[in-house]
């Protein structure tokens, strides 16, 4: 009776031993003291999640890194009143766009049209379009006052693609007013779209040689097929099966 006694308090033994390191019985939010009171813990709170920025791709990243920084405009190559250009490897380009700029306007924006869109006729829709419109308003008004309408298009075109910045920015930088405005983006491109027509309207020639030297520093031209690897198939030869 003895050993059979001593049997059960070693399984009723293993089983509190069993109860106890058991993670799954272990209990979080009572704790029972020796005198036999309950005291509630409080239950720790879930870590809070991560606050996320959004970039302009919509993807989430943590704030305060660097990818999540707003994304600042590029400034142009050269500026609005630069007619012939900067001293660098592109500096013969620049003299052919001022002189295309000041003798046949038409087909210097021609060209640029032509580097924005590469689909075919490109060049001659553009380029003959502003050659009517510059036409009549010479004729009717004494000055290139129709084809800006059709031209200022294109300065936001280059604008919006290489992610520059606009005249109402570069404005609101230097003498900080229009706060508001800038901050609504949808406003903000209104303003920059009529400050790209007001500069077609009163500075047309040397809007168009500032975006045409714009494309030629990161636009290869449609026709440029260096870059371009061929390959070339051959057929395979005849071949003739000889017989033994």
């Amino acid at each position: 009776m003895a050993g059979e006694d001593n049997n059960n308090n070693r399984e009723a033994h293993r089983g509190d031993d069993h109860e106890e390191s058991s993670p799954l019985l272990q209990v979080n939010d009572t704790k029972i003291s020796s005198k036999g009171d309950t005291k509630t813990t409080p239950i720790a709170p879930p870590p809070a999640a991560e606050k996320y920025g959004w970039t302009a791709d919509g993807l989430p990243v943590n704030d305060g890194s660097v990818i999540g920084e707003p994304i600042g405009r590029n400034q142009w190559n050269s500026g609005l009143f630069s007619c012939l250009g900067r001293n660098d490897e592109f500096c013969s380009s620049d003299l052919e766009v001022c002189l295309l700029g000041s003798v046949a306007p038409c087909v210097l924006y021609g060209t640029n049209a032509e580097r924005l869109g590469s689909a075919p006729g490109t060049f001659s829709n553009h380029c003959l379009t502003y050659s009517g419109l510059y036409f009549i308003g010479n004729s009717l008004f004494g000055w290139n006052c129709l084809a800006p309408w059709f031209s200022y298009s294109s300065r936001s075109a280059i604008r919006r693609r290489f992610n520059l910045e606009g005249s109402f920015e570069a404005m609101n930088r230097s003498c900080g007013c229009c706060g508001s405005c800038i901050e609504d983006e949808i406003q903000r491109e209104h303003m920059e779209t009529t400050c790209d027509f007001v500069t077609h309207l009163l500075c047309h020639t040397c809007a168009l040689c500032q975006e045409g030297r714009e494309l030629r520093r990161k636009v290869l031209h449609p026709g440029f097929n260096a870059a371009q690897s061929t390959v070339v198939v051959l057929p395979p030869g005849e071949q003739t099966m000889g017989r033994k």
